[in-house]
């Protein structure tokens, strides 16, 4: 994490950068290669994609004008990983293979799931047009068209939301365990799983743990109100949005990192589309997502008791993955600084929606 204002600052992550030659690449990229029958005279181009904090991911262009991205995880060592990561890729290859036809992601091209296989695992996958839209430079999109991009989002999103999985709710790795029947199930065992992970890594966080435990297990029955796991992607800040085209014609060209989607219930989108702000405020989005499920978002009580649950989950994550990343001292700064005031927020908004609930 850079120590740059907002949402950004969380997401940037430590950049990986320079341009590295073919078959120059760390001995698992090359083993990769090997494995897929790819030759070094069938790479022109093969770079480091900046941006990500847990994946090594590499851009591969090919000299008959295929486009490959490349995706390998970390070793899985004891104390660098949360729960919830184990095994991560295979929601990666879930999200890919579930939302496809119903938004703009990339195509899985090979991929090895198994931990123990020669190669580690990994997934190739095609590479979506366009670039991330937290690159562009403000005031380098007009008014109407960040409008537009937000509304054909809110379509977007809302077709993958249509995608639901009858086994139930959770992450597709079952790295926290099988398929829950219930959302109440899932989620609990999901915020039980970063709480964990708090404590192991000593985490610092602006309550004590069991504190934050009891309180979301006081808040859970309102998960109850989710009865069909839908296709979450939980990433979905600007970052994970690729934008394609020039001024007056732009598109969104691809959702990518899909590596964090879960079953369960569309509303947790919701956090990181409008991450540190308020997406009842997003006018625009909301219409596209409207338009394409045939309704309107209600906000009631329910939705944004389950929208403040989500919001501790995700700024639980943030705060916490800094001690197995080993991140700077400005990074876990910045965590404290931009983070902590939005869990604390989420926390209090808990409570307050307890308090009227009765």
């Amino acid at each position: 994490m850079k120590a740059v204002s907002g949402a950004d600052a969380i997401h940037t992550g430590t950049r990986r950068g320079g341009t590295i030659t073919p078959m120059q690449t760390a001995g698992t990229t090359s083993a990769v290669f090997r494995s897929v029958g790819l030759t070094e005279e069938r790479i022109a181009r093969c770079a480091p994609l900046t941006g990500g904090t847990f994946n090594t991911v590499s851009r591969v262009t090919l000299t008959d004008g295929g486009d490959w991205v490349v995706k390998i995880p970390p070793p899985a060592t004891p104390g660098t990983l949360m729960g919830y990561e184990r095994d991560l890729l295979v929601n990666e290859a879930t999200f890919h293979a579930c939302a496809d036809g119903s938004a703009p992601v990339p195509r899985v091209l090979h991929s090895e799931l198994d931990p123990a296989a020669p190669t580690g695992p990994y997934v190739i996958m095609s590479a979506c047009p366009g670039r991330p839209w937290s690159e562009f430079a403000p005031g380098s999109l007009s008014a109407a068209e960040g409008c537009r991009l937000r509304t054909d989002l809110g379509r977007i999103v809302a077709r993958l939301h249509a995608v639901t999985h009858p086994a139930g709710f959770g992450y597709p790795s079952l790295a926290l365990g099988p398929l829950a029947p219930t959302w109440r199930q899932a989620f609990t065992a999901m915020t039980d799983a970063v709480l964990a992970d708090a404590d192991a890594y000593r985490a610092r966080l602006p309550r004590p743990t069991a504190g934050i435990r009891a309180l979301l297990a006081a808040a859970s029955p309102v998960l109850d109100d989710v009865a069909r796991p839908a296709l979450v992607h939980f990433d979905l800040w600007q970052g994970n949005l690729l934008v394609d085209g020039g001024p007056g014609a732009r598109s969104i060209g691809g959702i990518v990192d899909g590596e964090r989607m879960f079953w369960g219930d569309p509303v947790a989108d919701f956090v990181s589309l409008a991450l540190f702000g308020n997406m009842e405020e997003d006018e625009d989005f909301l219409a596209g997502y409207a338009e394409g499920s045939g309704r309107p978002v209600v906000f009631d009580a329910s939705v944004r008791l389950r929208l403040a649950l989500y919001r501790c989950y995700l700024y639980l994550i943030m705060l916490v993955e800094t001690v197995p990343r080993r991140a700077p001292q400005e990074d876990l700064d910045s965590a404290w600084t931009h983070v902590a005031p939005q869990l604390e927020s989420a926390l209090a908004d808990v409570e307050s929606a307890l308090r009227a609930r009765g």
